[in-house]
């Protein structure tokens, strides 16, 4: 009863707003008590409505109330605090809102220190005693206090939960086994705890060694980071250089151009003006003679005229002009026409050298998208390829809008084309390959190939270098019947699984990665290949004894 009156005074001296004894204790017009602090942090907060009211009975207040200090109140806690109260107050925390409570205490609740397993219950510190000193309570497991003890408790049978059954991958009561559970793989929660905890063990090791390998790559990545502005800034300047020099080039050639241009306008300029000047004096001595032969023909004397016609009448001989063609805008077509050739070729040049020099600079950078791991992250890169007719071996017949390519007995009538392949039946795709992608090849035959190669990869001639494949300009899946293989530059290696007549590639030219997957009901890896490639990528058909290979249209 005596700790009860303690309990019972704790609470009236206690501020509700802090649930500890009154500091500074004030009272406000309704008559509650609070710590000064206290009271002041409330009505703060709500100066903005212009009403401040009391915590506990909700009173308001306008003008907010001027706070004067309880003295009575407070020598009345002071003498509390020397009776011990204020050190129970201390030993006895309430349980705040975050807090588990103690499941014994009677009225105001303390907070939990713990939590018993088997009693289903959370303690404070003067009730948790018992488990202490209690020879039976104290094999009890505590632990750190816990909301969740109901959780061990079996729903059907109230009995708490102390078994596991792993063929149901659950935790049960002891009942259970031997009810529902009867006849499956059943062991104590501890047993299976400990199994477990060592399976836990072993994969936090391995989270803890990927974490290390992460951070390596985090420190790698970073140092590449520091690395990637001064390169680039080197990079930038060096063919900042180039391309200057290159533009300094062209601007000294176009100089040159129109220096020659208005070199030869002033020489074709003082020719035709030295031509003028001989032709005003000739039109001027004809004039003179014109006079002479018209005043001649006015003279009465016979006798005169006679004696004068022969020096007036005779002229010198005209110099042959027939040379001189009036073509003003002629002049120049010649230079003119050259000029635009070289702008052509130019164009051309640059527009396929830009691909190269675009694929360089994508090449280093730094990747992290993985490689897709099921068929539908493939098809989000899947690319629509076209054959190109003028690759196309002419024992080769293209069909289904140049999607399918089929061998055939009669030779085709295609015209001559240096992209054409001569001899063997081979064709590459009309588009380069550029970006992340993925395609699939349907083929029906004894040896059909399935291939990415170069641009520049030979097409003139019979001899075996040329196949897909066997060269360092091309890598070729080959569904040879007898024995399905992989080649690139000559070397071939065996397939390790069986193939079906479905071939998926995946393609990232940035990356280097190039893969080859067999598919049916799932997707299995043929071939991976890791390298760099140095040029635009084409896709690529070879039907040596194949009957038949097309690109299907994927969803």
């Amino acid at each position: 009863m005596e700790q009860k009156g303690v309990e019972l005074d704790q609470e009236t001296f206690s501020c509700s707003i802090c649930l500890d004894l009154l500091k500074d204790p004030v009272t406000i017009p309704c008559g509650h008590s609070y710590c000064m602090s206290c009271i002041q942090t409330h009505w703060d907060g709500e100066d903005g409505k212009n009403l401040h009211s009391c915590p506990q009975c909700r009173h308001t207040f306008t003008p907010r109330p001027v706070l004067v200090k309880n003295t009575m109140l407070a020598v009345v806690v002071e003498q509390l605090k020397k009776t011990g109260l204020g050190a129970a107050a201390a030993d006895h925390c309430c349980a705040g809102a975050e807090d588990v409570v103690c499941d014994v205490c009677t009225g105001r609740k303390l907070k939990a220190v713990k939590s018993c397993l088997v009693c289903l219950a959370s303690y404070c510190d003067k009730h948790l005693q018992r488990h202490y000193n209690v020879a039976p309570l104290k094999k009890h497991k505590l632990v750190d206090p816990s909301e969740k003890l109901q959780e061990n408790v079996c729903s059907r049978h109230d009995e708490v939960m102390k078994m596991f059954c792993r063929t149901d991958h659950q935790c049960i009561c002891y009942l259970c086994s031997v009810d529902e559970h009867k006849g499956h793989d059943t062991v104590s929660s501890a047993a299976e705890r400990t199994e477990r905890q060592k399976e836990l063990e072993v994969s936090r090791q391995k989270t803890q060694q990927r974490i290390k390998d992460k951070q390596k790559d985090v420190k790698a990545l970073q140092q590449k980071v520091e690395n990637i502005s001064p390169c680039a800034d080197e990079a930038v300047e060096k063919n900042h250089k180039i391309l200057t020099e290159l533009i300094r080039l062209m601007e000294e050639r176009r100089s040159d151009v129109e220096r020659q241009i208005r070199s030869k306008e002033e020489t074709e300029v003082s020719r035709v003006k030295e031509l003028e000047s001989k032709l005003e004096q000739e039109i001027t001595e004809l004039r003179r003679k014109d006079t002479e032969m018209d005043k001649l023909s006015h003279t009465h004397d016979h006798n005169q005229f006679l004696l004068q016609y022969p020096s007036v009448s005779k002229l010198r001989e005209d110099p042959d002009s027939s040379h001189i063609h009036i073509r003003p805008q002629s002049y120049f077509e010649d230079v003119t026409t050259a000029v635009l050739e070289l702008r052509e070729k130019l164009q051309l040049s640059l527009t396929e050298e830009w691909t190269n020099i675009s694929l360089s600079i994508t090449q280093t950078l730094v990747l992290l998208e993985p490689e897709p791991q099921t068929r539908a992250g493939f098809l989000q890169y899947s690319r629509q390829i076209t054959l190109d007719p003028n690759t196309v071996n002419e024992r080769l017949s293209l069909s289904e809008q140049n999607r399918r390519v089929t061998l055939v007995s009669q030779t085709q009538n295609y015209p001559d084309h240096p992209d054409r392949f001569s001899d063997w039946e081979q064709v590459l795709s009309r588009e380069s390959l550029t970006g992340r992608c993925y395609w699939e090849v349907e083929w029906r035959g004894e040896d059909v190939a399935v291939a990415v190669a170069y641009k520049d990869i030979e097409r003139e001639g019979d001899s075996i270098e040329f196949l897909f494949g066997n060269n360092d300009k091309s890598w070729a899946f080959d569904s040879n019947d007898k024995s399905p293989l992989f080649r690139h530059n000559g070397v071939q290696s065996s397939v390790p699984c069986p193939v079906s007549s479905r071939i998926g590639v995946y393609l990232d030219p940035t990356a280097g990665i190039l893969s080859f997957y067999s598919i049916s009901e799932t997707m299995t890896l043929i071939r991976r290949v890791q390298t760099t490639f140095a040029q635009p990528l084409y896709a690529g058909l070879g039907l040596y004894f194949g009957y038949t290979a097309h690109f299907p249209k994927l969803q």
